[in-house]
C-alpha cells in the first residue's frame, strides 16, 4: 500500500478548494439569472396592471361623457315637449275661436236668407204698390249685399280653420313623438343603470382632469317621500275612476298625500315629477292618459250632480 504523503494531501485540499470555488461561481451565476427572470416577470405584471389601469380610467371617462350627453338630451327633450304642449294648447284655442266665428257667420247667413225669402213672399202677396215694392226692393238689395258679404267672408274663415286644424294636428303629432322620445330615454337610463358596471379608480384627479362632473347620488331628501296621513275630514275620492289608476297606484298616491280629484286636477310639473319618481316609468303615462283632464271632468261631474 503506497504511503499518503503531504503532497497527496495538498493535492486533495487544492482539488477540494477548486471544486468549492467553481460551485460557488456556478451557483452565483444561476442566482443572478433567476433574479433577472423574476425581475422581468414582475416588470411585465407591473406594465400589465398599468395598462389595465389606463384602460379603466379611459372607460370611466367615456361612461361619464355618455351620462352627461344623456342628461343633456333628456333635458332638451323635456323642454321641447313643454314647448310643443304650449303650442298645441294655443292652436286648439285658435281653432275653437274660428269654430265659434264660423258658427256665428252661418247663423247670420241663415237669418239673412230667411229674411230675404220672407220679404220676397210678402212682396208677391201684397200686390203692385210701387212704394212698397221700392222699399222691399231696397231691403232685398241690402240683404243681398249682406249675403254676398258673408259669402265672401266665409271661405277665407273656413280655409283659416282648416290650416289651423292641420297645424294643431301636426304639432300634436310632434308632441306625441317628443313624449315617446322621453319615454325611450327614461327606459335607456334604467337599462344603463342596470347593466353598467363602474370600475374603481385609484387616481380621481387624473380621471376628472379638473372637471366638475360628479357621480354622487342626489340628496335623499329630494328622492324619498314620507307616508302622508289621511285628511282630517275623512273626505277621499275614488281615484280608481281615473283611467290608468289601479289599487296599487291609488295607494301610492295616498302615500304621497293625494286623496282627491281636485289635487290631481291642480298638479304642477313639480308634482308630476314627484309622482313619477315613485311610479317608475309613469311620467309619460300621466300625460298620455291625461290624468289631469280626467280629474277635472270628474270634478265637474260631481259638482253638477
Amino acid at each position: 500500500m503506497p504511503e499518503i504523503t503531504v503532497i497527496h494531501i495538498g493535492f486533495l485540499v487544492a482539488a477540494t478548494l477548486v471544486g468549492i470555488i467553481l460551485g460557488w461561481v456556478i451557483r452565483g451565476n444561476r442566482s443572478q439569472q433567476e433574479k433577472a427572470a423574476v425581475s422581468a416577470g414582475w416588470q411585465e405584471q407591473i406594465d400589465a396592471q398599468r395598462k389595465e389601469h389606463e384602460r379603466l380610467v379611459s372607460q370611466n371617462k367615456n361612461l361619464m361623457d355618455q351620462v352627461s350627453q344623456f342628461q343633456a338630451s333628456n333635458r332638451d327633450a323635456k323642454n321641447r315637449a313643454k314647448e310643443l304642449s304650449t303650442v298645441v294648447q294655443e292652436a286648439f284655442a285658435r281653432r275653437d275661436e274660428l269654430q265659434r266665428e264660423i258658427k256665428d257667420i252661418r247663423s247670420n247667413l241663415e237669418a239673412a236668407v230667411t229674411q230675404r225669402d220672407k220679404l220676397q213672399t210678402d212682396l208677391e202677396t201684397r200686390g203692385n204698390d210701387d212704394d212698397l215694392l221700392k222699399e222691399k226692393d231696397d231691403k232685398i238689395f241690402q240683404l243681398s249685399r249682406e249675403l254676398e258679404n258673408w259669402q265672401d267672408r266665409l271661405p277665407p274663415l273656413i280655409e283659416r280653420y282648416r290650416v289651423r286644424d292641420e297645424e294643431a294636428a301636426k304639432i300634436e303629432a310632434e308632441l306625441a313623438a317628443a313624449r315617446e322620445r322621453i319615454n325611450e330615454l327614461e327606459q335607456e337610463q334604467d337599462e344603463d343603470h342596470a347593466e353598467t358596471r363602474i370600475e374603481p379608480v385609484h387616481n380621481p384627479n387624473r380621471l376628472t382632469d379638473g372637471r366638475d362632473a360628479s357621480n354622487d347620488p342626489i340628496d335623499a331628501a329630494t328622492q324619498t317621500v314620507e307616508s302622508a296621513e289621511e285628511p282630517l275630514d275623512g273626505a277621499k275620492d275614488n281615484l280608481k275612476k281615473i283611467k290608468g289608476v289601479g289599487p296599487a297606484i291609488e295607494k301610492t298616491l295616498n302615500e304621497l298625500g293625494i286623496f282627491r280629484f281636485e289635487q290631481i286636477a291642480d298638479m304642477s310639473e313639480y308634482d308630476i315629477d314627484r309622482v313619477a319618481q315613485r311610479l317608475k316609468g309613469f311620467h309619460s303615462r300621466i300625460y298620455r292618459e291625461d290624468w289631469i283632464g280626467q280629474a277635472r271632468e270628474l270634478l265637474e261631474r260631481d259638482r253638477s250632480a
